[in-house]
C-alpha cells in the first residue's frame, strides 16, 4: 500500500481506521487459507477429526465477514470517505463476501474427509489433492497481492483461473468414466465430485479478488472483460 502514496488524512484516527480493517482482512484471509490446506490435509489423510474441526472453524469466518462489514459501514457513515478511499472500502467489502464463499467451499471439501473410501477410490483423490494444491497456491497468491495491492500479481492469479478450469474438466470426465464403469460407486465418486467443483469455485474467487485488486488501485471495473481488454486495463 505504501507505494501506492495513497495520501495521508487529517485525522489520524481515519488512517487507524482504514489500516485495521486492512489487517482484519488479511486476518479473516490467513484463517480461510489454513481452513482450505486443513481440509485438503484432512482428505489426504483420511483425517475426520480435522475435517470437523474445519467445519467448525467456519463460524470463525463468517463472524470475520460480519466484523469487518460492521467496521467498513462504519467508515463510510462517519468519514463519508471519496476517491481512493472509498474505491478500497468498496473493494474491501466486495473480497470478504467472496472470501467467506471461499470458507463455504471449504466447509464442503473438508465434509469429503468424512467419508470412507475403499483403496481403489482413494486413489480418486490424488487429483483433487493437485488441484487444492494449486487453488491454494492462488488463494496465497492473490492475498499477497492484496496485502501489497500488486496489480501483476493480481494479473497473474487471474490468469491461473483458465488453468484451474482445466484441471476440473479433465478430473471430471475421469469421475465420470469411473462412475460408468462402476456404478456401484456413483454416490461416494459424487462427493469427490462435488469437492472438485467447490475447488474450482474458489478458483473463481481468487479470479474475482484480482479484480478488485485491479479496481482499487486502477479505478477501473473490469469484471466480465476479456483476459486482453483486462491486462491493458491493468497496466494503462
Amino acid at each position: 500500500m505504501d507505494k501506492l502514496n495513497l495520501s495521508k488524512h487529517i485525522s489520524s484516527s481515519f488512517n487507524d481506521e482504514i489500516d485495521e480493517v486492512r489487517n482484519h482482512v488479511m486476518a479473516m484471509g490467513g484463517l480461510i487459507e489454513q481452513q482450505l490446506n486443513n481440509a485438503l490435509m484432512a482428505i489426504a489423510n483420511a483425517d475426520a477429526e480435522l475435517a470437523q474441526l474445519v467445519i467448525d472453524t467456519d463460524l470463525k469466518v463468517n463472524d470475520w465477514e460480519l466484523q469487518i462489514d460492521k467496521e467498513c459501514t462504519s467508515i463510510i457513515v462517519k468519514r463519508q470517505p471519496a476517491a481512493s478511499d472509498l474505491r478500497l472500502i468498496m473493494a474491501i467489502m466486495k473480497t470478504i463476501a467472496d472470501l467467506e464463499r471461499i470458507g463455504d467451499e471449504t466447509r464442503r471439501i473438508a465434509r469429503v474427509a468424512l467419508e470412507s473410501f475403499n483403496s481403489e477410490q482413494q486413489d480418486l483423490l490424488v487429483n483433487l489433492d493437485n488441484l487444492g494444491r494449486h487453488v491454494g497456491q492462488m488463494l496465497h497468491d492473490v492475498l499477497d497481492a492484496f496485502a501489497r495491492m500488486d496489480v501483476e500479481t493480481a494479473l497473474l492469479v487471474h490468469k491461473e483461473d483458465k488453468k484451474v478450469d482445466r484441471e476440473y474438466e479433465a478430473i471430471t470426465r475421469q469421475l465420470m468414466t469411473y462412475m460408468i464403469e462402476d456404478p456401484r460407486s456413483i454416490p461416494k465418486v459424487m462427493n469427490v465430485l462435488w469437492s472438485a467443483r467447490s475447488l474450482e469455485r474458489i478458483g473463481d474467487r481468487c479470479k474475482n479478488l484480482a479484480e478488485y485488486i485491479i479496481f482499487f488501485v486502477k479505478g477501473k471495473v473490469v469484471r466480465h472483460s476479456s483476459a486482453e481488454k483486462l491486462e491493458q486495463e491493468a497496466r494503462s
